[in-house]
């Protein structure tokens, strides 16, 4: 669980609405949440936890006013998976608006019904979050009218009472806004002159873990869902590449171009390694281990564990951000 930090009550997130979610709705605000990401979901042992954890439990190292105990040591001490989560502000609508700011520790009865909206309420808000995405990028504009109903419709089943959210037919609804989401890629992407013709630009689920990509011309490219584990990317062009669902755990990505890539998300940043070389997106922010020498070492050793443990707790952000985009996938979100 991030470090909680205190917010003007101006600039506190409010619930997503229909018309547009306010911005900060979508970016987690532990100071408002009962550090659900710390209990609700299960940990495996692996490159990204030290523990097994089951779900519904609360990790060991959750303090009784929600905060992390170890938050700045994270990486050291082996929760690297943590330090990548990302709920797109899941975690305050359920504990703030969901539940009208009831703590399950001082009404235990709540526990179990909250820790199971949360698990779809982040998945909405995903879905919601690469919504709003399609609709500020320009060439999708074709789409905006259908990507804004779908969006308002996406709002009003975050903004639903604990049935409703449960209710929600999570498959279905992202089935279609998979469909969506492709068709603004493909707008973006064919403003790249030839990117639509050249094969090589069509990884969609590709396995390129470990893969040598140093200084590749990947501008357009289809990199949906795409395991790119360990990979190196130093120097590499990903302007207008799609990234929704790339898992970016451990890749080098020193000195490569990511502005412009259509749907990268924090967690995907924050899994990776960079430098003061790597040029990202103005919405997203430089993590701050980058260039710090705290950053794992890459390479197929490490990357084959990484893959072991995908499977297990909540790894990346990045990789869950992307598992289900074709309606029955592992995790949350879209993918290809």
């Amino acid at each position: 669980m991030p470090e909680r930090h205190e917010h003007p009550a101006s600039e506190r997130p409010t619930a997503p609405r229909p018309g547009g979610p306010d911005a900060g709705a979508l970016r987690a605000d532990c100071e408002r949440c009962f550090a659900l990401c710390c209990v609700a979901p299960a940990f495996a042992a692996s490159a990204d936890f030290a523990i097994d954890k089951p779900a519904g439990r609360a990790c060991p190292n959750l303090q009784q006013d929600f905060r992390c105990g170890i938050h700045r040591d994270l990486r050291k001490k082996g929760f690297t998976g943590c330090t990548v989560f990302d709920c797109f502000g899941a975690g305050q609508q359920v504990s703030q608006v969901t539940f009208n700011g009831e703590d399950w520790r001082r009404n235990p009865g709540t526990a179990r019904r909250m820790f199971e909206v949360f698990a779809v309420m982040r998945q909405i808000h995903e879905l919601l979050w690469y919504l709003t995405e399609a609709l500020a990028l320009p060439a999708a504009r074709p789409l905006h009218g259908e990507l804004a109903l779908l969006r308002d419709e996406t709002a009003r089943m975050a903004a639903g009472d604990p049935d409703a959210v449960l209710a929600v037919d999570l498959a279905g609804h992202r089935s279609r806004v998979n469909e969506l989401l492709l068709g603004a890629s493909e707008l973006v992407r064919a403003e790249v002159p030839g990117a639509r013709k050249d094969r090589r630009k069509e990884r969609r689920g590709a396995d390129l873990i470990g893969a040598d990509l140093r200084g590749a011309d990947l501008r357009g490219a289809s990199l949906r869902g795409a395991y790119l584990i360990g990979a190196d990317l130093r120097g590499a062009d990903l302007r207008t590449a799609d990234l929704i669902g790339a898992d970016l755990r451990d890749a080098d990505l020193r000195g490569a171009d990511l502005t412009g890539s259509v749907f990268l998300i924090q967690s995907q940043l924050d899994a990776a390694r960079g430098d003061a070389g790597t040029r990202i997106p103005p919405s997203l922010t430089r993590p701050a281990h980058w260039g710090t020498g705290t950053e794992r070492a890459a390479g197929p050793a490490r990357a084959a564990d990484r893959r072991a443990g995908a499977s297990g707790g909540r790894g990346s952000g990045a990789r869950r951000a992307g598992d289900r985009a074709r309606g029955g996938g592992r995790n949350a979100g879209p993918r290809r």
